[in-house]
C-alpha cells in the first residue's frame, strides 16, 4: 500500500509529503498552490492538474485541507457539479484526512464511504510544522479498527505517535479536546509570565522556577510565550509560526461549538477564545499562538 494521492500542501501537508517520499511512498499531489506542487515535484512526486487526477490507481488518499466545509466538498462534491472523490475511487481504498474539523462532518464522510466500500478515518495531527518537518507528528486516529490497522502503515511514515481514538469523529473530537486545553494553557503561561514581569522577575528565572514547581507544562517546557526565554521557541523568532493565532481562534471555536452540541460547561475555553480573537483583530492573526505574550504586556507596559 504505497500509492499515495496528497490533497492539501500548506505548511503541514508540504513537508509530511516529503516525508512520504523519503519513505518510498509513489506519491500524486494537488493543490491550487503551485509552487508547493513544483517543490514536492522535485522530490518525486507526480503534480497533477485536478483532484480527479490526482487519485487516479492510488490505493490511499491523504487529506489537510482548511476547514469542515472543504473536507466535505472534496469528499462528497460541491452544488457546482464537481464530483466528490468517494465517487472516482475503487473499492477499499484508504481515506485518511488529517484536517483539524468538525467531527459531524468527519462522521458523515465517514458514513458516504462506507456506502462506497471505502475506508476513511478521520486523523487530525499535533506536533506543529516542527513536527511535520521532522516526521515526530502524533496523529489522533478515529474510525474502525480495520481502517487504523490499515492506516497505520502510512502514518508511520509521517508520525511517532499513532493513537486511535475511537470511532468514525472521535479523532476529531479528542483534537478539538488537547487544543482548547493547549489554548487555556497558554493564555494561562502567558498571564502568569507577564504578571512575574510587572513585578520585577526575570522571565527566564521565573520559568525555570514554574518548571521546577507545580505550575510546570508544555508552554514552559517547549515553546515559552516570552521572547528572549527560549532559543528555538517562535517567540525568540519574532513569532514566526508554528502553530498561527488565527488557527487556534479556528480550533477554540470547534471546542464551544462542540460544548454548546453536547451542553459541557467550558468557560475557560470560551475566556481563552476570546482573548485570542481580541489579539487577531489587533493585526496578529499569522503571527505565532503563543505572540499572545503580547496582547498582555501591551495590557501594562
Amino acid at each position: 500500500m504505497n500509492q499515495v494521492a496528497f490533497i492539501g500542501l500548506g505548511n503541514m501537508g508540504s513537508p509530511m509529503a516529503a516525508n512520504l517520499i523519503k519513505a518510498g511512498c509513489t506519491l500524486r499531489v494537488f493543490d491550487l498552490n503551485q509552487v508547493a506542487m513544483a517543490t514536492l515535484a522535485k522530490l518525486g512526486a507526480t503534480a497533477c492538474e485536478s483532484i480527479e487526477q490526482a487519485v487516479q490507481g492510488v490505493d490511499t488518499v491523504i487529506t489537510m485541507l482548511p476547514a469542515g466545509e472543504h473536507v466535505r466538498s472534496v469528499y462528497l462534491g460541491d452544488h457546482q457539479g464537481n464530483a466528490g472523490l468517494l465517487t472516482l475511487l475503487a473499492p477499499k481504498t484508504l481515506l485518511i484526512d488529517s484536517s483539524t474539523i468538525d467531527p459531524q462532518s468527519a462522521k458523515t464522510v465517514a458514513a458516504e464511504a462506507q456506502k462506497q466500500g471505502l475506508e476513511f478515518v478521520d486523523a487530525p495531527v499535533s506536533g506543529g510544522v516542527a513536527g511535520a518537518q521532522a516526521g515526530t507528528l502524533t496523529f489522533i486516529v478515529g474510525g474502525t479498527q480495520a481502517a487504523f490497522d490499515k492506516a497505520q502503515i502510512i502514518l508511520q511514515y509521517m508520525g511517532k505517535n499513532i493513537f486511535h481514538a475511537g470511532g468514525a469523529g472521535d479523532g476529531q473530537m479528542a483534537k478539538i479536546c488537547n487544543n482548547l486545553m493547549l489554548g487555556i494553557l497558554m493564555s494561562g503561561t502567558c498571564e502568569a509570565l507577564s504578571l512575574g514581569i510587572d513585578n520585577g522577575l526575570d522571565p527566564k528565572v521565573l520559568s525555570n522556577i514554574m518548571l521546577q514547581s507545580s505550575g510546570r507544562n508544555w508552554a514552559l517546557e517547549l515553546y515559552n510565550p516570552c521572547p528572549g526565554v527560549m532559543e528555538n521557541a517562535p517567540a525568540s523568532k519574532q513569532y514566526q509560526p508554528g502553530f498561527t493565532s488565527r488557527l487556534m481562534v479556528k480550533d477554540l471555536g470547534l471546542g464551544l461549538d462542540a460544548a454548546s452540541q453536547s451542553h459541557s460547561s467550558v468557560p475557560m475555553g470560551a475566556l481563552a477564545r476570546n482573548l485570542f480573537a481580541f489579539h487577531n483583530a489587533a493585526g496578529n492573526s499569522e503571527l505565532d499562538f503563543s505572540s499572545l505574550f503580547q496582547f498582555y504586556a501591551k495590557q501594562t507596559r
